[in-house]
């Protein structure tokens, strides 16, 4: 089968790889979309984010949505031909974290497309995959492509969740990426008073206000704007931080009010950060990383109508041309979500 393999930073190959055959509560899915996430674009334009540094080739890919071909023995509740939304998080369940129901920091965790460990986590995106049952979350009603959205849409569920209530608050949201875009929709569907998006692509901003921004600024081209922001200690009360930008995070602290919280979801190796300011002003770091149930949540929440993300969805690219995919979706003033259609 056709699988989209990483060698190192810009040599990205289309290599055949043997097929699986599914165990017992295993089933075995015919790939349809594969949505090309930040960590894969660093793995393909730099090898690697901090630490993180490819060691062996690697199938990329986490976002992925499928029809089900074949079910293993003890597979119940699935059927064949359902198109499913499949997530990529294994945790072990037998880890001291899991035995506390924190499953994103398991252990033994095997998340899809991940150089964390190794030998690497071989990714999903190629054009037959089989999974565990329990990974799938039915997407009767959904497109393909949605249903391939609901893993960075978990992403961001997983966050608001950590940012606690929302309802009523002022929310600055920094990095227009994908994963801020859904931070915006989110943040919107809990209630938030106002939300506030920066970038530095206007392309990115147009859509961070069709689909619930309030306002935007292009930090690029008017960093002054954020100067109103700052005055009187602060204006806003939940910083969602989504660009791993040491320079971004210490200006969205500086505007958030006293006893505000950064929510940072953006990875870009290790920052500074303010610890002086954050001290004065009683600031909460929080940190999210990945998600877990909040996975079928985001499929419910689509299935129902309540969060669309169909507008993030920007251009799609054939299997065989799978690397322009990956140069467009480099793009910020040209393309959001790029998917892969196999």
């Amino acid at each position: 089968m056709k699988s989209v393999v990483i060698h190192s930073a810009k040599d990205l190959r289309i290599e055949d790889r043997p097929t699986e055959e599914p165990g017992v509560d295993q089933v075995e899915i015919r790939m349809a979309t594969g949505g090309i996430c930040g960590s894969d674009l660093h793995y393909y334009n730099h090898g690697g984010f901090g630490s993180v540094r490819l060691k062996e080739p690697m199938v990329l890919g986490h976002e992925v949505a499928g029809h089900i071909t074949r079910l293993g023995e003890g597979v119940t509740g699935l059927e064949v031909g359902q198109l499913v939304a499949v997530s990529p998080s294994r945790p072990c369940h037998d880890c001291a974290y899991c035995s506390e129901s924190k499953y994103s920091h398991c252990l033994n965790m095997r998340f899809y497309g991940s150089a964390m460990p190794f030998p690497h986590i071989q990714g999903a995106f190629r054009e037959v995959l089989v999974a565990d049952a329990t990974q799938c979350a039915p997407a009767d009603g959904l497109s393909a492509a949605e249903a391939a959205a609901a893993e960075p849409l978990a992403v961001c569920l997983h966050a608001a969740r950590r940012a606690g209530d929302l309802l009523g608050r002022r929310v600055l949201v920094t990095g227009c990426g994908p994963i801020g875009l859904l931070c915006v929709i989110v943040a919107r569907r809990s209630g938030a008073a106002e939300i506030v998006a920066t970038d530095l692509s206007d392309f990115t901003l147009r859509i961070a206000r069709r689909n619930g921004a309030d306002s935007t600024v292009n930090v690029g081209q008017t960093p002054e704007r954020m100067a109103a922001f700052e005055a009187s200690k602060g204006y806003f009360d939940v910083l969602f931080e989504c660009t791993g930008v040491a320079q971004t995070l210490a200006g969205g602290i500086a505007a958030l009010r006293p006893g505000g919280t950064v929510m940072q979801l953006g990875l870009g190796g290790d920052m500074q950060i303010p610890v002086q300011t954050m001290t004065t002003k009683e600031i909460q770091l929080r940190g999210s990383f990945r998600f877990h149930e909040e996975f079928f949540t985001g499929v419910e929440l689509m299935q129902r109508n309540l969060i669309d993300v169909k507008p993030l969805i920007t251009n799609t690219v054939e299997l065989d041309d799978s690397e322009s995919g990956f140069r467009l979706a480099s793009d910020r003033n040209q393309a959001v979500k790029v998917q892969i259609a196999f």
